[in-house]
């Protein structure tokens, strides 16, 4: 019987053959955690009696979440992971270096055929690079500090063909949209997912790694895709590995195969509460919006970036309108200055925040009011997620949120994009 990616990759790793449903022990490549989930990890590691992580090269944490502190109080979990950091000879990426799922594709150390795990739940974006990558819990990251190894319960697969291109003004951030409003937000619960067809392969590597993101948003535990030329030369820019990439058998065995046609999707939009609340722009254009976010884990990549740029240059954001930018890492963040991104934007009427996750998870930059309207290049918009349960967030593609930005209301960002490609 033919094996999906993951069930390939957990047989190199647990040394079985493994199949939808079986439990394997499997050793670990690369283990992250971010500053919302690392002083639990650290906890629960001295609970267990860790004397030494097993493999502190591959192993990173980040300070992202909440960077730089807000408040004493977390500024007191910062400083315990620097010290664990300088214990145990773990990398520690600081304030200021970045998003967490920006930065180990970034580090070099993750691509075809790894096995990743990280504690937080879009751990999943790896998969873009043809690795499996999944989010854990704070206390099986600590057992696998010690360790070097995980059990897993081998999930079954949903594979998605994504056939024709994207028309123009239509980007990764709606495909996935899309596809989350048609499988449901717990659709693939605890499943793996691979996204295949020419609509993928037409992606770049970024916009890959926005698809692959939002997996858990489906409810799925990772979102693979098969490595190709762009994967790979991606990586060269990081890495001097020479991977193998993993490929499904022709004969492997599939949950279910979900066919589409992309070639006439129209820019979507995620409505408050939920990732799965989904609508055409058309459906929700002239909502009127107080803040516009550009970043996160999602969207905050040069890609990103330039298409922003591109639409808002020589323009300038409604005057009624907060538009928060935050590049997803210190590389990006330079790179788009370089480029004269970061001046078209700062021009434009954009606040341009400290790389890392920015106003997505709530703690600090930019929390909404009550009643106001967010749209954001963001995964998440139920309740509170950015600080404030009584606003309302709608999740797009930088493209959409630029062009709303500039009128003030939910825009449809196809008249735009027109005019910049023209």
């Amino acid at each position: 019987m033919g094996q999906t990616i993951i069930e390939k990759i957990l047989s190199a790793h647990s040394g079985q053959t493994a199949h939808a449903g079986d439990i394997v022990v499997a050793k670990v490549d690369f283990i992250m955690g971010q500053d919302g989930t690392t002083p639990l990890a650290i906890k629960a590691y001295r609970d267990m009696g860790g004397q030494r992580v097993l493999n502190p090269e591959a192993v990173a944490l980040v300070i992202d979440h909440s960077s730089p502190s807000p408040n004493e109080g977390v500024s007191a979990l910062h400083k315990l992971m620097r010290q664990f950091a300088a214990e145990t000879n773990v990398k520690l990426y600081d304030i200021g270096e970045g998003v967490c799922h920006q930065l180990v594709p970034e580090s070099g150390m993750v691509g075809p055929g790894s096995l990743v795990i990280g504690a937080d739940s879009h751990t999943c974006t790896y998969g873009a690079l043809n690795a499996f990558s999944t989010g854990v819990g704070s206390t099986d990251l600590a057992g696998a500090l010690i360790s070097g190894h995980m059990w897993f319960k081998v999930p079954e697969t949903i594979k998605f063909v994504c056939n024709g291109r994207l028309p123009a003004g239509v980007f990764a951030k709606d495909l996935i949209l899309y596809l989350i409003g048609d499988v449901t937000a717990d659709g693939a619960t605890y499943m793996s997912v691979e996204y295949t067809g020419e609509a993928i392969a037409d992606l770049s590597a970024e916009g890959r790694l926005t698809v692959s993101n939002m997996a858990i948003e489906m409810g799925a535990k990772a979102g693979l895709m098969e490595a190709d030329e762009k994967t790979l030369a991606w990586l060269k820019q990081y890495s001097e590995k020479d991977y193998e990439p993993v490929k499904a058998d022709p004969d492997a065995v599939y949950a279910a195969v979900k066919e589409y046609d992309f070639s006439t999707l129209e820019p979507q939009i995620a409505r408050p509460h939920r990732v799965d609340n989904i609508a055409p722009v058309t459906g929700v254009a002239g909502v009127p919006i107080q803040q516009a976010v550009i970043g996160t884990c999602t969207n905050g990549r040069l890609e990103d970036l330039r298409i922003a740029a591109q639409i808002l240059g020589g323009r300038k954001v409604y005057p009624d309108v907060r538009f928060i930018v935050a590049p997803a890492s210190k590389r990006i963040f330079l790179q788009a200055i370089s480029e004269g991104l970061i001046q078209s934007l700062v021009e434009a009427g954009a606040a341009v925040v400290t790389p890392g996750c920015g106003p997505c998870v709530g703690t600090h930059n930019g929390v909404p009011s009550d009643g106001e309207n967010v749209i954001s290049t963001a995964n998440r918009n139920f309740k509170g997620r950015m600080g404030n349960s009584n606003a309302f967030i709608y999740l797009a593609s930088p493209a959409t949120v630029a062009a709303s930005a500039l009128t003030g209301q939910i825009t449809d960002p196809r008249e735009f994009v027109k005019q910049v490609t023209a």
